[in-house]
This record gives structure tokens, C-alpha cells and sequence, in this order.
């Protein structure tokens, strides 16, 4: 869960300038309502797991920085830990690919849906 929160805190900064001003989240490691509003694109007041999945594919397009279609440790520095991306990192090559990046993400997804009705509130 905590890479989840991590990663869609940080993207959502880079995306939006003015997020620095808005409130911080109650428990670190997880989003603050407006962080949500971002991702809810139905907006039906959840994040269902095609909307956390479409944002986090386009999240890491934007991490990949060199654009070679994987994140090095150097790319991912400011949210990810060495062990969560020794974690995230399943085939141990030394950098993250779109699979085992949408693996993690998505896992952190379900971990997070406590109720296990495919969306998070």
C-alpha cells in the first residue's frame, strides 16, 4: 500500500503545481481527497481498478524518463525505496519494467481495497 500511496502522491504533484497547497493526507502514506478527485474520472466518489490502472500506465510513462521503456532506480529515486524497487523489480535485471511496475501497483491496489469491492474510497 505504501508504494501505491507513494507513487500516485508523487505523480500527482508532478501533474499538478498547486497540489503543494492543498491539505496533506491524515495517515501518511495515503491520498488526501484531492488526490482522489484527480483520479476518480467517473466520478462516482471512488477510485475503481481500471481508473488506478489507466492512471498508473500513464504514471509510468512519465517516470520513465529516458524513455526506454523501463525505470532505472535513478528515475524512481524520489518514491521508491532500494528495497521496494528490489521488490518491484521481479526479474532482478536492475530496472523495472511496465509489467512488473503495473504487478506491484496493482497489488498495492488490492491490498488497499479493504472490502474488496474493486474500488478504493
Amino acid at each position: 500500500m505504501k508504494t501505491l500511496a507513494l507513487v500516485t502522491t508523487f505523480i500527482l504533484c508532478q501533474c499538478v503545481g498547486a497540489m503543494a497547497q492543498q491539505p496533506q493526507p491524515q495517515q501518511p502514506g495515503s491520498m488526501y481527497q484531492g488526490q482522489m478527485d484527480r483520479l476518480d474520472a467517473n466520478t462516482s466518489k471512488t477510485i475503481d481498478r481500471s481508473e488506478y490502472e489507466t492512471f498508473m500506465g500513464t504514471a509510468f510513462v512519465s517516470l520513465d524518463k529516458n524513455k526506454d521503456g523501463n525505470l532505472q532506480a535513478g528515475e524512481t529515486v524520489q518514491i521508491l525505496s532500494v528495497e521496494q524497487f528490489t521488490l518491484t523489480d521481479a526479474n532482478h535485471d536492475g530496472r523495472i519494467n511496465k509489467s512488473e511496475f503495473m504487478q506491484r501497483v496493482m497489488a498495492d491496489f488490492a491490498t488497499a481495497d479493504h472490502d474488496r469491492n474493486g474500488n478504493l474510497q
